[in-house]
């Protein structure tokens, strides 16, 4: 290795050569980026103090961004970021990308965090581009994504309160989404805005990690001849590998040892710490079945492995994380958020002699609703690490196959996938997705907002040849396009496709713009029923009127129809319309062929609606027409 980084210092190999050799050699991809960035700052003379800056408020943000290994600034541009963007022209190695709304720039940027694990960097405008944002922001603080937002400002407290663009009189721009980022404030010195931004870098990305705000005066944008020092990403970002506490790693081995019925439930930590290949020896090592909270950013344990036991639902008692945890004696909790609910259960979650253990970073979940017995505060990866090596040296493997012989059998969840019989017409959803895990490359990249979709024969984890799935755990609608966006720059040699229901993506139909313009291959499968499915099964959950009489409020989303392909072509996307199963893997694959050639491309599918009321097409008629009393 050492060889390798004398070459790429002295530009003799390549930042992509050097990269591919730090991932021969053990490094994960987040990772060789920084020792890649670390090396091109020594090169460059920029360790120790940093360096020198000169220039106006915008360029010494620009510059601080580079050194902080910002390659996208994912905007919507206003008229007071002026000074940002004027710095941000010629920037070699910046690269703007530009949304037409600002709910789409922040999906996108939250896309590419996940897709890549580097944070996600947006600049959004003043007051009214930041209450547009909130939508996303909404999601990313539920996902603990990193991002950095900032915006231009108007500052209110200077003269007049009553500002076009200002926050109202008395209040203040950083308020409007404080409850949805970690920290949100503003800064009103020129010379100090490096040191804001590196406050926001290390603030998003500390467990728990998580989105923060920063707005910036016009005027601190715009002031010209200000110096001031910028540093890298390695000098002011707090390192998260984090081992475990080695008495707490022998007494939870020797837990696993004596439990009669060990349960491990991974969450997102697992994808985020790069974990997922530990869970998988971890899990093998003693057959422990692996469980699955629903609501996940990523699956991250293999689905079509023996021992994935499913996933639980944990809003409701009646939903399944009781059944799912009964039974078992030990319930260990790798980088899973609490499991919470909307009301106190009747029962424990847990059985009552169950020991349950706690591993992660994030210590706002653990013991947030549940109990636990044993809190493990480490990196998941390192935890794991730790756990599986404690195994292999004080138990032989005929202990092992011993321990493993005398608990009850697994029933792997794969064996439980049926699929509605195909060639109906319209097509079941079972067939779409059925379809898309047969032709899709083995490890592409689906990013999800299809929320009532077949979306279960998908044959996802974290592997290199899984495919990958990337979500939000929170249901707020319009983050599927811009996501799947950002995934696709995130992950450029990755096939990406964007699996999205209806009623979703007429939240963010814009997006087909910026995929356009830069050239972004990603595959838009749009299951179209025509239908807010999710909210009609609430309504029939409800069992009131509107299941006696068939007839569901402002969920039929037919007359007119919308039609999906012309909206992506208004843009300068193609596709193809799929009303016929005959039709479905042609047009898959003509989608797969234009993607693979540089261009992004939508299908839109016409599948059946499932479950009651999926016949009624019933909705209150109006016309306001009929109603004027002259023609005008």
């Amino acid at each position: 290795m050492k060889e390798q980084l004398q070459q790429y210092l002295r530009g003799e190999l390549s930042r992509r050569g050097f990269v591919q050799s730090l991932l021969v050699a053990g490094f994960t991809a987040v990772a060789a980026d920084q020792v890649a960035a670390s090396a091109a700052a020594v090169a460059e003379g920029k360790t120790g103090a940093g360096r020198t800056v000169s220039g106006s408020g915008g360029k010494l943000m620009v510059e601080q961004m580079r050194d902080a290994g910002v390659r996208y600034l994912f905007t919507n541009p206003g008229s007071f970021e002026v000074g940002l963007f004027d710095a941000c022209l010629g920037r070699e190695g910046l690269q703007l990308i530009v949304g037409l709304h600002e709910g789409l720039v922040i999906a996108m940027a939250d896309g590419y965090h996940k897709a890549s694990g580097k944070p996600g960097f947006v600049n959004v405008h003043t007051v009214a581009g930041t209450a547009q944002a909130a939508g996303q922001m909404y999601n990313a603080s539920r996902d603990r994504s990193v991002l950095i937002v900032t915006a231009g400002m108007i500052d209110n407290e200077t003269f007049s309160d009553n500002l076009l663009l200002g926050a109202r009189p008395g209040f203040g721009q950083k308020e409007i989404n404080r409850q949805f980022t970690k920290l949100s404030w503003d800064s009103h010195d020129a010379a100090g805005l490096p040191v804001m931004l590196r406050r926001a870098f290390k603030v998003a990305t500390t467990a728990p990690q998580g989105p923060v705000y920063l707005a910036v005066p016009n005027t601190v944008l715009e002031k010209p001849n200000v110096t001031a020092r910028v540093y890298p990403w390695e000098q002011f970002i707090l390192p998260d590998e984090i081992p475990p506490n080695d008495k707490l790693v022998k007494h939870v081995a020797e837990k696993l040892l004596n439990a009669r019925s060990p349960l491990l439930v991974v969450g997102d930590e697992i994808a985020k710490m790069d974990a997922h290949r530990e869970a998988l020896e971890f899990a093998e090592l003693l057959d422990i079945p692996v469980a699955h909270p629903r609501r996940c950013v990523y699956h991250n344990f293999p689905r079509r492995h023996r021992l994935y036991a499913g996933e639980y639902w944990v809003e409701r008692e009646k939903d399944s994380a009781r059944s799912m945890f009964a039974g078992h004696d030990l319930v260990i909790n790798c980088g899973a958020l609490d499991v919470g609910g909307r009301s106190i259960p009747e029962k424990s979650i847990y059985d009552r002699d169950a020991t349950v253990v706690c591993i992660g970073l994030d210590t706002s979940e653990i013991g947030r609703t549940q109990r636990f017995d044993v809190a493990m505060i480490a990196n998941p990866k390192l935890a794991l690490r730790g756990l599986i090596d404690e195994l292999l040296s004080s138990t032989t493997q005929q202990r092992r196959a011993k321990t493993v012989a005398k608990r009850r059998p697994i029933k792997p969840w794969s064996t439980k996938l049926q699929h509605a019989p195909f060639n109906m017409s319209p097509m079941h959803p079972d067939q779409l997705g059925w379809t898309l895990e047969e032709m899709l490359d083995k490890n592409a990249i689906i990013v999800s907002e299809n929320i009532t979709g077949s979306n279960q024969f998908f044959s996802t984890g974290c592997g290199e040849d899984d495919k990958l799935w990337i979500g939000n755990t929170s249901s707020g609608l319009g983050w599927g396009l811009g996501a799947a966006t950002g995934a696709k720059l995130g992950q450029p040699d990755r096939q990406v496709v964007c699996n999205i229901g209806d009623g979703s993506l007429m939240y963010s139909a814009a997006g087909f713009w910026t995929q356009a313009r830069y050239g972004i291959p990603v595959l838009t499968v749009v299951c179209n029923n025509r239908n807010y499915q999710t909210v009609r099964n609430a309504y029939v959950e409800y069992g009131g009127q509107m299941v006696k009489k068939n007839q569901f409020t402002g969920t039929y989303l037919g007359d007119p129809e919308i039609d999906f392909v012309k909206l992506a072509q208004s843009q300068g996307v193609e596709g193809t319309a799929v009303e016929h199963p005959s039709e479905l893997k042609d047009a898959i694959q003509r989608g797969i062929d234009a993607t693979r050639e540089g261009a992004p491309y939508i299908l839109d599918v016409n599948v059946r609606c499932i479950g009651v009321g999926a016949d009624s097409k019933w909705h209150q008629r109006y016309s306001l027409a009929d109603e004027r009393k002259q023609q005008s």
